[in-house]
């Protein structure tokens, strides 16, 4: 029986859809160590653990970031020992190192196949860092603290048997000397359940209910922020809604903490862009519901005439996935992460900067929506071919982690369904 163990911060996370399908398998047995934040899956042990605030007043600014990784990477070297006293050495370890998680795990499991998750390589240039002129960052000093947040994933590289990374915009982000090491698999998402749906509908906060037969312009995004585009996609509706009298704007998220810039002290970012075109816009048609169940911001997506995806140079958000597998028409930004998987054949993709043109392409695609049909059609082939969790991702990572055997089985037999807000 092959012992697994996932570590990461927020766990499942990335490893959602491989813990859960793992877990149905009685030849393998799963734990995984995660903070206060991670959550529990049937069939799998979960250690999770603490750490306080921690004074690094002291600690050189350059360091700060890397001594609290340290703090952590102490704390999942107490619940890897836990681990191993309870009987558990895992053959197997995924790890994500973007935390310092994975710093322990090479001197506590010497004899595990350690696999690091590849997420993102901070750089100061062909990044999101410097993107954005709207938004600039610090100087040299900035640049350098960048450059340490990747101390501990490069230590994690340097230990690992092998990694992975999700797409092949990500990988490249890594130094050229790692990317050998690093696999291009990506997570998957579940297109059983992200499909077209002429029949959908859905429920407005007010109670008024959209459907395929609305104009519905949708955006989505966990956080509204300048590193997804929503300054720029703000600034195309004064046009876009004078031109379309008719078009509901939806937008599903919220205003979390960003990947990118904080916004000004005392305000969020969907409040600064809001105001900026408040007297431009007929408030009335624009929504925001919010963070909403799964299944609810699917049904956004099927009903949904256009959408944009905006991107810095940066993670590719599953939702732009799932919105191509859902058969959306995509209007995304000409960024490369974007590149990666929409093209003019089954999307379309405007310049980054430019609102009047992304204005442009929505009054179009609303405009003349038969014109589109192929598009969404090849953009939900798209996914299938490259992105089906169950068909192909999922084979793909058994076959990676040398659990090939019976791997097709396994992975059609996943229940791969997702119930945490959007």
């Amino acid at each position: 029986m092959k012992k697994i163990l996932f570590v990461h911060n927020n766990f499942p996370a990335q490893f959602l859809h491989l813990a859960r399908t793992l877990a149905r398998n009685s030849d393998v047995k799963l734990a995984a160590i995660g903070s206060q934040t991670a959550q529990q899956l049937a069939g799998v042990k979960l250690l999770k653990y603490a750490i306080g605030d921690g004074d690094v007043a002291a600690t050189h600014p350059f360091a700060r970031r890397f001594d609290l990784e340290c703090r952590r990477a102490e704390q999942v070297l107490y619940a890897a020992s836990n681990l191993a006293q309870s009987g558990f050495t895992p053959d197997i370890v995924l790890a994500h190192p973007g935390w310092g998680e994975a710093l322990p795990l090479r001197a506590m499991f010497p004899k595990a196949h350690l696999v690091v998750y590849c997420e993102f390589f901070y750089r100061t240039e062909n990044s999101d860092l410097g993107f954005d002129h709207e938004f600039p960052q610090s100087g040299i000093d900035g640049n350098v603290r960048v450059r340490l947040k990747n101390a501990a994933t490069l230590l994690a590289l340097a230990e690992c048997d092998r990694a992975i990374s999700p797409t092949a915009w990500q990988r490249s982000t890594f130094p050229k000397e790692f990317q050998s090491k690093i696999d291009l698999i990506h997570e998957g998402i579940d297109v059983d359940a992200a499909k077209p749906d002429p029949r959908a509908t859905f429920r407005l906060p007010s109670g008024r209910v959209l459907t395929r037969d609305d104009e519905v312009v949708t955006f989505v995004s966990r956080c509204f922020e300048p590193l997804r585009g929503f300054h720029i996609f703000m600034r195309a509706l004064p046009r876009i809604m004078a031109e379309r009298p008719k078009a509901e704007i939806l937008f599903i998220g919220g205003n979390g903490l960003p990947y990118g810039l904080a916004p000004p002290a005392g305000t969020t970012w969907q409040s600064v862009f809001l105001n900026e075109v408040s007297s431009e816009v007929d408030r009335s048609r624009i929504h925001f519901a919010g963070h909403v169940p799964h299944g609810n911001y699917l049904h956004a997506l099927q009903v949904s005439s256009a959408h944009v995806y905006f991107t810095y140079p940066f993670v590719l958000s599953w939702s732009l996935l799932e919105a191509m597998s859902t058969g959306c028409l995509v209007i995304g930004s000409d960024t490369a992460p974007v590149r990666e998987v929409l093209d003019e054949r089954n999307g379309i993709i405007v310049p980054f900067f430019e609102p009047d043109v992304l204005a442009d392409a929505v009054i179009g695609a609303l405009a003349r929506p038969s014109r589109f049909k192929t598009h969404r059609t090849r953009a939900r082939e798209t996914v299938l071919a490259r992105f089906d969790a169950k068909r192909v991702c999922l084979p793909q990572a058994f076959a990676f982690l040398g659990l090939a055997k019976e791997a097709k089985e396994m992975a059609l037999a996943a229940d791969l369904a997702v119930t945490e807000p959007i």
